[in-house]
């Protein structure tokens, strides 16, 4: 995803029951050779506010998608990866 594209801050992602969720992207990350959005479903409340998380593919320079995960140990390991990095940012902000 290139720098451009990380600045736009919304996206609308077709969701499994075919309707369409606005979202904010929290973080874009890589791991195991591809990448990864965080995003926040718009108009949720901040206490019951879930992560999804899906894969991005890049079609080419200028467009891309999002794609649901479907291989439950892939959804695993990224799901453990990203509850380590917010652990370890927790860390260091009580540093």
């Amino acid at each position: 995803m290139s720098e451009e594209q990380q600045e736009q801050q919304f996206v609308e992602v077709l969701w499994e029951d075919g309707s369409i969720i606005k979202c904010e992207i929290y973080d874009v990350i890589d791991f195991e050779n591809k990448t990864y959005a965080l995003l926040i479903p718009l108009g949720e409340d901040d206490d019951d506010t879930e992560v999804i998380v899906m894969e991005y593919i890049d079609d080419d320079e200028e467009n891309g998608h999002f794609q649901m995960i479907e291989d439950e140990n892939e959804w695993n390991r990224v799901c453990e990866y990203v509850q380590n990095l917010e652990d370890e940012y927790l860390e260091d902000e009580d540093e």
